[in-house]
């Protein structure tokens, strides 16, 4: 049995980043830029008003000073000649400056009477200008790897940027296995219950930008785990549900070995997810999670998700974890790693009593998983110990 830092690097010796694609700005949303990318022009390109008003000389402005309006400037619609002494431009926001111009004057500190305003307000200091490339210059750089968030598209966007290199999405095949299992909708035997792991895993993923895919459940019986292996020959992860322990019906590792599993561990000193497997199969990485509902997806947080990060050219490391104070004393841990359920409120987390790994409705409820050292004594109330964000 080896620990979670062990069973960590042994994954991430399984899996590389994903070979990089172009996709169009408008699919970028979500995906993880590959490539450093570089703005192809200056934003704004032209210093613009940021106001509705009169643009005029700064040195004229004052209370009760006159001037002639000698045109009009829009957005998308410059004024072509120069703005001379006591003379201003009708401007909108976005337009460019005319030449000569270095003050915007509110329209609302201006009376007009046909082609003359005058000041009336308090004109201020601000010249409300902004300038040209205040935002960005051509050339700058938008450093990769980063998921791309709807704001990094408006900038790539604003950038001139229309395709856009990113990492391809891994896919990722789920297979659950068990004579115990039924799909949500059908109707259980006595003997069955619903498979929950499964799209649990597959919204992780999802959300994760992986692209998973959901195998029918395999039987227990070598030639259904055969076929379903088969399914998911094309995939670049492969996760396996249940049927992993030793067991008379724990098939799994068995039918992996029989096309080919070269396996790098088995069992993870941790609770919950012990009978954990992995290895290289074919041109795919393959984890095999246990089949308790918190525990397959505990190990998802943990496991997974490092893995799919990886494969997208993000960090390479683990899930990245938090400090908070013991809202109550909790006991001393046992000889594994123990990722325990529990909800982290204003700065305290407070673990929840039961932590049964079938126990899917406290796995919901919690925003937290307390992670305690193997043989971590007992701490009061107020200790510091660290947590993973689920």
């Amino acid at each position: 049995m080896i620990t979670v830092s062990q069973a960590l690097a042994h994954l991430f010796d399984l899996v590389a980043p994903l070979p990089v694609e172009e996709v169009p700005l408008i699919s970028a949303s979500g995906r993880v830029l590959a490539r450093d990318v570089r703005a192809g022009r200056d934003q704004p390109p032209f210093a613009a008003s940021s106001m509705d008003g009169y643009a005029l000389k700064a040195e004229e402005v004052e209370r009760d000073a006159m001037f002639k309006v000698i045109g009009e400037a829009a957005a998308g619609h410059r004024f072509e000649g120069q703005v001379g002494a006591g003379q201003a431009v009708r401007i909108f926001t976005g337009a460019p400056i005319p030449e000569g111009a270095n003050f915007v004057l509110l329209q609302e500190d201006a009376s007009r009477r046909s082609d003359v305003i005058t000041i009336t307000g308090d004109p201020g200091s601000k010249a409300n200008i902004r300038p040209a490339g205040g935002d960005f210059t051509a050339g700058t750089v938008m450093s990769a790897p980063r998921r791309l968030t709807p704001a990094d598209v408006a900038l790539l966007a604003s950038m001139n940027i229309a395709q856009v290199p990113v990492t391809r999405q891994p896919v990722v095949a789920i297979l659950s296995t068990g004579d115990e299992l039924v799909m949500p909708g059908e109707e259980p035997g006595p003997d069955q219950i619903i498979a929950s792991n499964s799209f649990g895993l597959h919204a992780m993923l999802r959300d994760l930008g992986a692209l998973p895919r959901l195998l029918p459940i395999a039987r227990d019986t070598m030639a259904s785990l055969h076929t379903a292996f088969e399914l998911a020959a094309d995939a670049d992860l492969i996760v396996t549900i249940g049927g992993a322990s030793v067991g008379d019906h724990d098939l799994v590792a068995t039918a992996a070995k029989q096309i080919g599993l070269q396996q790098s561990f088995y069992k993870v000193a941790m609770r919950p997810g012990k009978p954990l497997m992995a290895g290289q199969l074919g041109d795919a990485a393959m984890i095999g999670l246990p089949g308790n509902p918190v525990s397959a997806m505990v190990c998802g947080h943990v496991f997974l998700a490092p893995m799919v990060r990886t494969l997208l050219g993000l960090e390479h490391k683990s899930a990245p974890s938090k400090k908070a104070m013991l809202a109550e004393d909790i006991k001393a841990n046992g000889g594994r790693e123990h990722y325990m359920r529990a909800i982290v409120r204003d700065g305290a987390v407070t673990v929840f009593d039961n932590q049964d790994s079938s126990l899917l409705t406290v796995l919901s409820q919690a925003n937290a998983l307390l992670v305690r050292p193997p043989h971590d004594p007992a701490r009061k109330a107020g200790d510091s110990l660290s947590y993973l964000p689920i």
